[in-house]
């Protein structure tokens, strides 16, 4: 008897266990969110001081510390989608490597794009008292987060650029009319909002026509991989050696434009030759099939997300903290936007880690919908993705040009889905079997009737790109800038009323 009564405790003991884990595990998320926020409060509080914007700087550092959290948990999606959807990365693979990248890139490049988000949007005379343009800045970070967070919510890859954007200008327009905002600055921006996705699925879609027709569509696929695949990794090497050069180190060297090209070379060449040897010798162990040849790009894949995650970090951390330098900037100098923008390692310490935290948190969901459920991915068409929008990325960036990296990543994956869809079709449908005849009776390529009814439904035209997300997402697209600026705009208002 005594033995049925144990067993019946020690269940007893699991559950309370498992129990305990679920509990520790619910709380984790609003722990280090709560820690987070703390964290934010206090750095903005210290550096600060005794000021008498102090109080509202502490506040805008809470909201800007909420819109990084939403970046991260929205926008980050599309670097990792590719690789997690290839099941070349785990979930947690792609988090760890995302979130490492993600706060080098904004740590150590992320000053440009920070400076047009924060003093470029409105316009120098505006005539805007110090509190007004920081209530202006703290109501546009505010409606830019609550939007991404409904967008979270709902599954929708919407751009952190445009909200924040279009929410700068609602608020910005409510404080001081339509001639406040620098409407030359936003056709620059808009115009790269359609730039960007067609140069991102070109690119893309350039790359893998490039890999099919070097490597996929010849009779030795193992010999052409080892010819082609170190110049692809050499190419991605050489290409963020040059931004490296040329923006990462910025603060503490700038090195002229024969420069950078040198370094681009130097490291093109370090990449073929480290790569060479490692597909070489993986090629030996390899069949001479499509999926065997693929798992060669699986290296280079987790480094070309790597590489985009942190252009992703220099470009995008201006969506969460811009405004907050803007803030920072005013309050100290009491100058106005015409003061060049400070860029404290607290400001951007605050987005980087936001960021961070809320692609690990609240990320997964839309990593699986951008890497799953817009088209089928592998190995090779995740690369393709990946390195061309960390290219198109990486050129905005040092441009200073706040494109948006969902525009761009999205246009890469319909620009791989698209040319799959073209070469898979292309001589559709199969005259082997007629149409007018395939009720009529059997041919002597099928044996029944049935046969010759789904050996011609295999040849019908295939759609490998789901229409449903194209439209739902342009949809998104669309309705972004103007709802974020209504909300934003409402905001102000509102905190006029209320500070009266």
């Amino acid at each position: 008897m005594g033995k049925p009564s144990l067993d019946k405790d020690l269940k007893k003991v699991g559950h309370l266990e498992k129990a305990t884990g679920s509990l520790a595990q619910s709380l984790a998320a609003p722990g280090l969110l709560a820690v987070f926020m703390a964290g934010s409060i206090v750095t903005a509080s210290l550096a600060l001081g005794d000021s008498s914007h102090t109080l509202l700087v502490v506040f805008a550092a809470v909201v800007a510390a909420y819109m990084a959290l939403n970046v991260g948990a929205n926008d980050v999606a599309n670097n990792m989608g590719p690789a997690v959807g290839s099941r070349v990365l785990s979930m947690a693979g792609a988090i760890a490597i995302a979130a490492i990248a993600e706060t080098a890139g904004a740590i150590l490049a992320g000053g440009d794009v920070v400076n047009t988000v924060a003093k470029d949007l409105i316009v120098k005379d505006h005539g805007l008292a110090t509190d007004s343009f920081i209530m202006v800045m703290m109501a546009a970070l505010l409606a830019a987060g609550m939007w991404l967070h409904l967008a979270t919510f709902l599954g929708a890859p919407v751009s952190t650029t445009h909200s924040i954007v279009g929410a700068v200008l609602g608020s910005g327009a409510m404080a001081a009319g339509v001639e406040a905002v620098n409407w030359a600055v936003i056709g620059k921006i808009a115009v790269s909002w359609v730039i960007s996705p067609v140069c991102g699925g070109l690119i893309a879609a350039f790359l893998l026509g490039s890999v099919k027709w070097l490597v996929i569509f010849r009779d030795d696929r193992i010999m052409a991989a080892k010819r082609w695949v170190p110049i692809l990794v050499a190419l991605m090497a050489g290409v963020f050696s040059m931004y490296m050069a040329s923006k990462g180190l910025s603060r503490i060297w700038k090195p002229d434009a024969i420069t950078v090209l040198a370094f681009g070379v130097a490291f093109f060449v370090l990449g073929y030759a480290v790569s060479r040897p490692l597909v070489v010798r993986r090629a030996t162990v390899i069949a001479n099939t499509r999926k065997d040849v693929a798992g060669c790009f699986n290296v280079p894949l987790i480094f070309a997300v790597g590489l985009l995650s942190f252009a992703h970090g220099a470009n995008d951390v201006a969506n969460a903290v811009g405004p907050l330098a803007a803030i920072v900037s005013v309050a100290q100098t009491e100058a106005g936007v015409e003061a060049q923008v400070a860029l404290p390692m607290w400001v951007l310490a605050i987005g980087a880690l936001g960021i961070s935290l809320g692609l690990t948190l609240f990320g997964p969901r839309l990593i699986r919908t951008v890497g799953e459920k817009i088209t089928k991915m592998d190995p090779i068409r995740a690369y393709c993705v990946a390195l061309s929008a960390a290219i198109t990325v990486l050129v905005a960036s040092a441009m200073g040009l706040p494109v948006s990296s969902t525009h761009v990543a999205i246009g890469a994956v319909f620009g791989v889905g698209y040319l799959r869809e073209i070469l898979t079709n292309k001589g559709v449908p199969n005259l082997a079997v007629k149409p007018r005849s395939v009720f009529l009776k059997p041919s002597h390529l099928n044996g029944t009737p049935e046969e010759a009814i789904l050996n011609y439904a295999k040849r019908e035209k295939r759609r490998l790109v789901r229409r449903q997300y194209v439209f739902g997402i342009a949809a998104a697209w669309v309705v972004t800038v103007p709802a974020a600026a209504l909300l934003a705009a409402a905001l102000y208002a509102s905190m006029r009323w209320v500070t009266g």
